[in-house]
């Protein structure tokens, strides 16, 4: 549950967290001052129903003991207010009353005038209605006699739950937007590195992060950097190095062929000039290895149906036996950009080895989901063993241990079109059928 619902961005978490906390703090804040305004609105209800309980205590001790009954009976009170005399203290079921509150009715008591020097608030007894919120104030007369004034506090006059909502909305959403405001601006350094080494991956010679922004931002874009151009200076060294041994293998092949030639021993002659014409293919091979790696070819909007068709008629002319065994499954036009001789030649390389492995090639272009497009070939061939399915992009890597030219070239034909695919952004995967055969999975960006 927790990571269903937990968020997988950085920034989602950031601001989740933030938010979370924003509103555990305005909450706390927020709930302290509702509960400091209730207790001044306490005070100030309390002191307003003490100095109308005391008026009426004023009133009854000022008047002459014969007149109070007749005085009280003509007294309108109202429903919030009703007193009565008696000859003793409150009676029944009453809870005596808080001392914190007794204290504050006690000194708001003592701050009116009584007309009297024989009241003091040591006179005075109080009670707590709790069935409806009643207060009972008891009054011992200076002459022995009590009086019970029950009085009815007044309603909250302000709305707390209405101006917590608001004030919690209001301070919430100012918080929130500028801490994500802020989010945004911290991670989007991490998103353009993100963004820079996916680039990275696809082309080593993509441009170069800007180092600009905070200090610790530069450092990072500046170290991305450094790391960047080592990888280039590592490619092009390997790739420079792999070029120049086959180009110097060029001369010593064609003088050996140029001896061979006037070898007496025919069979002799002729099993060395098929090593050498082997030799040969493969140093061709390792060159055309290398000026793939330093492709400079620009992109361009191509027709990916058109192409795929037409890697397909090329392989139909150069193999007329296996020409009813090739086919295309899919839609009519798709455009996307590429290199379009670095794509062909990628393409051109996954027909040619099922049709040279598994005696036929099924093409199917599916439509774009998810930005990526995918083109599957397949081919109806006894299929690759297991161990074997990742190591064929290794180069120079056979599954055909017998090194038969009828059935393949040198084992870079694999690896150039999976270096061409994921220079594109792309790759590529193998994987064998249930009915037999294998099935190449070409994914490409839209």
């Amino acid at each position: 549950m927790r990571r269903k619902f937990w968020p997988r961005s950085l920034a989602a978490r950031t601001a989740l967290a933030l938010l979370i906390g924003i509103a555990v703090v305005q909450t706390a804040g927020l709930a302290i001052h509702a509960l400091d305004r209730m207790d001044v609105q306490r005070a100030g209800q309390a002191k307003d129903l003490t100095e109308r309980v005391v008026g009426v205590y004023r009133t009854v001790v000022l008047t002459p003991v014969a007149q109070r009954d007749a005085l009280l009976a003509g007294f309108g009170h109202g429903q919030d207010l009703s007193a009565e005399m008696s000859r003793g203290p409150p009676v029944g079921d009453l809870t005596e009353m808080p001392a914190p509150l007794q204290r504050i009715y006690h000194i708001h008591a003592n701050d009116v005038p009584l007309g009297s020097s024989h009241s003091h608030w040591r006179n005075l007894l109080l009670y707590g209605s709790p069935e409806d919120h009643r207060v009972l104030f008891a009054f011992h007369l200076p002459d022995g006699h009590w009086l019970h004034v029950s009085a009815l506090p007044g309603p909250d006059r302000s709305d707390h739950g209405l101006f917590f909502m608001v004030t919690f909305l209001a301070m919430t959403t100012v918080a929130g937007g500028v801490s994500l405001w802020t989010i945004r601006r911290l991670v989007a350094p991490v998103r353009a590195l993100a963004a820079a080494a996916e680039a990275l991956g696809r082309d080593v010679n993509a441009a170069p992060l800007p180092e600009g922004g905070p200090t610790e931002v530069a450092k990072a874009a500046a170290a991305f950097n450094q790391m960047a151009a080592r990888i280039r200076r590592f490619v092009a060294d390997r790739t420079e190095l792999l070029t120049a041994i086959g180009h110097d293998l060029r001369t010593p092949i064609t003088r050996l062929k140029l001896r061979a030639e006037f070898m007496e021993d025919d069979e002799q002659r002729t099993k060395m000039l098929a090593d050498l014409e082997e030799l040969e293919t493969m140093v061709s091979a390792t060159l055309a290895f290398g000026r793939d790696a330093r492709s400079t070819e620009p992109v361009v909007q191509l027709d990916l149906a058109e192409l795929l068709r037409t890697v397909l008629d090329e392989a139909g002319d150069n193999r007329p036996e296996v020409a009813d065994r090739l086919g295309y499954e899919g839609p009519q036009h798709l455009t996307l950009r590429a290199r379009a001789l670095n794509l062909k030649r990628a393409l051109t390389n996954l027909v040619t080895n099922a049709v040279n492995y598994g005696g036929s090639a099924q093409i199917q272009l599916h439509e774009p989901a998810g930005g990526m497009v995918r083109i599957e070939v397949t081919d109806t061939g006894p299929g690759i063993p297991p161990g074997e399915l990742d190591r064929v992009f290794e180069p120079f890597h056979r599954g055909d241990q017998s090194r038969n030219k009828e059935t393949g070239g040198v084992g870079l034909g694999l690896p150039i079109a999976r270096n061409i695919l994921r220079a594109h952004g792309g790759d590529v995967v193998l994987s064998n059928q249930p009915g037999g055969g294998v099935k190449a999975t070409v994914t490409l960006p839209i």
